[in-house]
């Protein structure tokens, strides 16, 4: 057969004026081309999982949720999607099944929802896809009726023996940042986040020299790619963080990963880190007080706890070399309007080099979704288009919605002109010239 691997990639928002305000402010519109140009890694995966005997091609839907017309030549064709571009991928489905073509639906939002997704694929995975595609593909090798398949009907992954996804099918196409995953999951328990719901098993490290092989194969095919580690939370375990480090200080990489904030904590980790080649780690503050975090990792309330060492734990690890990309999230239970401008202070006064904030998002599945279900807080059920962290679709506790979307407005000017930008910048190279060189 031939098989075809479609990615649905892009930033999604509806609201007319943040699009707007995302056209002209430099810091927006940097972010915004970093996050649309990273390859589907879950689908390269597949790909490497792929029995012999089949042609395999890559391909990426366009931003207005168009697919090239060279799918229609496949005789399967997998769409890896979130819940923000669902409705865009069951249209490309519904046409390819139309023409003939069969069609494999996984992802986030599909193992939420597979008899959903049912209705417009032949096959459904839920879960890790690794295990289950071989399966996929002889099903439709022999052209076998709709049905869901679902990971823990199969061996758990193992990411120890976990393959070079196939990375030469991107072929000539450039991106800012190439993905590899060093770890999967999370041990925290955050009620708005969707990916914990789709893995359903305890974080997972890979083996460090499996990672470096998959560096490897990268620079190869990209010489001084800028790696992205495709992970949740990749320095949780702190000693295996430095065995990482350590092996990639010879490789010379650049590269950017997600952690939490108790990596300020180490020193020692920090330091490898900037040896390593770490340009920058994204982290989820949420909001720049206690108060609202309370209860929002489940688990032993981290984030709560967490919250008076930040504008500490920002300071330390950008002393390090490493810039922080400062996340928050907008809209929170306990927050009020005055939650912008605490935001805006706070990255003021840390000069974080880079800030990212979104909308409290209630994505299916999660605990989230469910809480402001029974609560009757959610506008439009089913509305997954506009889970696009940018879009309001729930009453916030502590504002109106529409107040929130200008609260977003408002914060996106202060933060995201190139005046701001600018003087966040020079306070980061400043306190790190402070640290290296003290009088």
């Amino acid at each position: 057969m031939k098989i075809g691997f479609l990615a649905m990639s892009g930033v999604r928002a509806h609201d007319k004026k943040l699009l707007e305000l995302g056209l002209t402010l430099p810091g927006f519109v940097e972010r915004s081309r970093t996050i649309a140009s990273l390859p589907s890694l879950g689908l390269l995966y597949l790909a490497a999982r792929t029995p012999a005997g089949h042609e395999m091609r890559y391909f990426e839907a366009e931003s207005n949720g168009a697919e090239a017309p060279e799918v229609y030549s496949c005789d399967l064709v997998a769409i890896s999607t979130f819940s923000a571009q669902i409705f865009e991928a069951y249209a490309i489905a519904d046409r390819l099944r139309k023409a003939g073509v069969k069609v494999a639906l996984g992802g986030l939002h599909v193992s939420v929802l597979p008899e959903e997704a049912l209705d417009h694929a032949d096959y459904v995975v839920t879960g890790e896809g690794e295990n289950v595609w071989p399966a996929v593909v002889a099903a439709a090798t022999r052209a076998a009726p709709p049905a869901i398949f679902r990971a823990a009907d199969f061996e758990p992954v193992d990411i120890a023996q976990l393959p070079v996804p196939r990375f030469d099918l991107l072929g000539h196409r450039t991106y800012n940042r190439y993905t590899i995953q060093t770890t999967r999951g999370c041990p925290w328990r955050c009620d708005f986040c969707a990916s914990t719901v789709m893995l359903q098993a305890p974080y997972r490290r890979r083996p460090v020299d499996q990672v470096v092989r998959d560096i490897r194969v990268i620079e190869e095919l990209h010489p001084q790619a800028f790696i992205e580690f495709a992970d949740d939370n990749t320095f949780v375990d702190k000693p295996w963080g430095k065995e990482l480090c350590r092996a990639l200080v010879p490789l010379k990489v650049k590269w950017f990963t997600e952690t939490d904030v108790s990596v300020a904590e180490d020193a020692e980790l920090l330091e490898l880190m900037h040896q390593a080649g770490c340009r920058q780690v994204l982290i989820g503050l949420e909001s720049p007080s206690a108060g609202p975090l309370a209860g929002l990792e489940q688990r032993a309330d981290r984030k709560a706890r967490w919250a008076a060492r930040y504008v500490e734990a920002v300071g330390a690890i950008q002393s390090h070399g490493v810039t922080v990309n400062a996340c928050f999230i907008l809209g929170l239970d306990g927050q009020t309007t005055a939650v912008f401008g605490e935001i805006l202070q706070f990255v003021e006064e840390v000069a974080a080099f880079d800030v990212q904030i979104t909308l409290l998002t209630p994505f299916p599945g999660t605990p989230l979704y469910e809480r402001l279900r029974r609560e009757g807080r959610l506008l439009e059920p089913g509305a997954w288009h506009l889970c696009t962290l940018f879009d309001v679709n729930y009453q916030p506790a502590g504002m109106t919605p529409q107040e929130l979307r200008e609260g977003i407005y408002w914060l996106g000017e202060h933060l995201y002109g190139e005046e701001a930008t600018r003087r966040r910048r020079k306070g980061f190279f400043s306190q790190l010239n402070r640290e290296r060189n003290p009088v």
